[in-house]
Parts: structure tokens; sequence; C-alpha cells
């Protein structure tokens, strides 16, 4: 085909003239409303599309399966520069989503993983705000980051506390889940969100403090997550359903996979090792991090969990804290240790008297990557967990004028021993 060629032109513009006719250029700035309404439809397609991967993959393949990680960008709301650094974006703010089972962005979810951060870095502040990336006032839903006295931590003690955290989860009266019964878990729980202020300085910030509710069949193949303090979580919840079957690792465990493991713990110890060589900031402080993933939010079998406490004190730098706090302030001793590569300290604490399993908490122990000593990077307290019939059924509650419900064969004391 013949292309007319290009010519340079001879006689000059008058850019003041072709101003004059041309109409005046609009606004670029998008209005708060029209923002957030591109970005909720935009997660929306980007969840649906990868849906719509996942069921098209074969068996073996990588999915969002219960465990993966999510696409929510964290906290309802999250104002531009905010990055949410729950779930595995950060040392020190421990995963509630095991990694090692990614999600699939193929073809046009990828395409709209981008265009979602398109929209993101539209919504940055006005000029003179701090530059791309940061924003004037705190991120949407957040509140300023906790900072405690930094407690000393020592081996001193350690293995007498050990001994009696154990002891007390082999005691736990753990009824066992049936097929079609499904594991519950609920937590109160928040994680930090690093803000990048106007003045280029990072604010650490955290979610406010909000319910978390887990189900999960033992096979884990079927599953139900409500956190609806999450903007891509609806109101109701999401599913957590595996696209077919997988290979439960400790990574992605379910419950009939716990209860295959060794409970010796120096066997424990070496599976760990083993299976999440090349992984975290080092062997010690991955075989301490999946041993805490596996308290936090599952059911574990009792002497499995006597025996992961027993292993995690084999750990190098591992210590006993005297006193901390989960996040509904509950007191109590903590097995803890600290990340060498950015000073993030994970605590896991226990009632003094029961020594059941209250929470953990994450405190930076020195100034790192603009963190401050002291600070709470992310906290969280078991409230329940339990056996039931169906997703979204709640354990039953103690009746009216009773302090509390005793146990019951579908039904575990709020303060089971971390399992």
């Amino acid at each position: 085909m013949i292309r007319t060629p290009w010519r340079r032109r001879d006689e000059p513009l008058d850019h003041a003239e072709l101003a004059r006719l041309l109409p005046a250029p609009g606004d670029p700035e998008l209005s708060s409303d029209r923002l957030s309404g591109l970005e909720e439809h935009l997660m929306t397609e980007i969840r649906n599309e990868i849906r719509n991967e996942i069921r098209n993959l074969t068996p073996g393949a990588e999915s969002l399966t219960p465990g993966a990680e999510s696409l929510t960008p964290g906290a309802g709301g999250l104002a531009p520069g905010a990055r949410n650094l729950t779930p595995d974006a950060g040392s020190g703010s421990r995963p509630t989503r095991r990694p090692g089972r990614r999600p699939v962005l193929v073809g046009a979810g990828a395409a709209l993983l981008v265009a979602a951060a398109g929209v993101a870095a539209l919504t940055g502040g006005p000029s003179g705000s701090g530059g791309p990336g940061s924003a004037a006032a705190p991120p949407a839903g957040t509140v300023p980051a906790p900072v405690v006295q930094v407690a000393r931590g020592s081996t001193e003690g350690l293995a007498g506390a050990v001994a009696d955290i154990s002891g007390a989860a082999a005691r736990t009266e753990l009824p066992e889940p049936r097929p079609g019964q499904f594991l519950y878990v609920r937590s109160e729980v928040s994680w930090m969100v690093t803000w990048d202020g106007a003045d280029g300085k990072n604010e650490s910030y955290v979610e406010k403090l909000h319910p978390r509710e887990v189900w999960m069949s033992p096979d884990g193949g079927t599953g139900w997550l409500m956190e609806p303090y999450k903007e891509a979580i609806d109101r109701e919840g999401i599913t957590l359903d595996g696209p077919g079957p997988s290979q439960p690792s400790l990574n992605a465990p379910s419950y009939d996979y716990l209860r295959t493991l060794p409970t010796d713990p120096d066997l424990l110890l070496k599976k760990i090792y083993d299976e999440t060589e090349g992984e975290g900031n080092g062997p010690d402080q991955r075989a301490f991090t999946t041993i805490g993933d596996l308290l936090r939010e599952q059911v574990v079998p009792p002497k499995l969990a006597a025996g992961l406490y027993r292993a995690a004190a084999r750990i190098p730098g591992v210590v006993l804290v005297d006193d901390s706090a989960d996040a509904i302030g509950r007191h109590g001793v903590a097995i803890a240790r600290a990340d060498e590569a950015d000073g993030a300290r994970t605590e896991w604490i226990f009632d003094r008297q029961t020594y059941t399993y209250l929470g953990e908490r994450t405190v930076q122990t020195r100034d790192a990557e603009g963190v401050k000593e002291g600070t709470v990077r992310g906290h969280t307290a078991v409230t329940d967990r339990a056996v039931v019939d169906a997703i979204k059924q709640l354990p039953a509650a103690p009746a009216p004028g009773e302090r509390s419900a005793p146990p019951t064969p579908t039904s575990t004391p709020t303060t089971s021993a971390g399992t």
C-alpha cells in the first residue's frame, strides 16, 4: 500500500491562535466518588476473571485455594500511598494466608490487575501532596500503630514454660471433626499499613481491629472466609474452595494432613526445615513462622500442637517474654523470636494460669525500614475455635444467665490450647 509521505510544514504555527480556537482543556482530576467506583468495579472484574481462569486450570496447577495469597488491597478504602503489609508483604507482618500457592494471573486477569494499578496511580493527591504514591491524609480505615516498650526476651525459664504450654495443649479436649463438618476459627486481627506521607516520610498505621472468621472442611477442599473489613471481600464472605484436588503441605495444610504429621518434636522440626528450605529470611525464622502459621488459624490435633511447641523451643533464637498482650488486651507469657533481617519479633501469647493460646503480636525491636522500635506491626486474638456442622454456622452461645458454655461434642472452649 502506498502511503503519502510526511512533509515538513513550511508555514509556522500560530499556537496562540490555535489555543483560542480550541476548547479549554477539562479537569484531569476525577472525583473521589468516581475513583472509588472505578476501583470497586476493577476489583470486581479482577476477582471474576481470576475465578474464571482458575476454573480452567488443570489439577495440580497453582491456584487460589485456602491459604493462597489474596488480591485484597488491605483495609477498605485505603488512601493512595498506603501499602497493606498483611500476609506476606513484609517481614514482621505475618501471613494469614500461606505462601507457596500463588494465584495464577493470566490473560485478561493480569491485564485487569495492571489496570487497577493504573487507577491507584490516578488516585494520587493533588499537585504538591508529596508526589506519586503519597497522600496528604492517613489511609482511611486505619489508626496510628501502637507503640509499646520492648520487653526483654531470655532463654531463662523457656524450657519450663514450654513444658507447661505443651502439656496444656496435649490435654485439650478436641472433638474429632466428621466428614461434612467444618473447623471454625474466629479472631480479632489488625495488621500494619505503611503510609507514604506528604513529607516523604513513612508513617506506621494499622488496620482498625476487626473480626475474621474462617470455616474449613477437614480435607481442606471446602471453606469460607468472612472479613467484611477488607475491600475485596464481600459482606457475606468469599469461598475458599479449591478448583480441584491439591497436595496439602505445611504451607497449605488441612486437618486431615496435620493428623499424618509426626508428633515427636525432633522429627517435626526436621520436616519443617526440609519442607521450607529456601523460603523466608533464613531457615530458623522460616521454621518459626511456619509453626506460628499453623497455630494462628487452624484447629490442630492436641498431640501435634504439643509437639509443635516443643519443636519451636529447639529453634535457635527463640526466647521467653515475661509479658505480652494480644489484640484485645489479654496479657500472658510469650514464646518469641526476632527476625534477624528487620528486627520484627513475633510473640505467641499464652494465658499465665491455663497456658492456653491467646493470640499473636509482632513488635519492632529496632528502628528498621522506616518502622520505629516498639511499633506493633500486627496483632491477633483468637476468640473461638470449634467444630460446626455447616459453613457460616456459629458455635452454640451460652444460654442467658450462664457464665460460659461447657464444651460440647461439636464445640471447644474459646481458649483452646493453641489448637
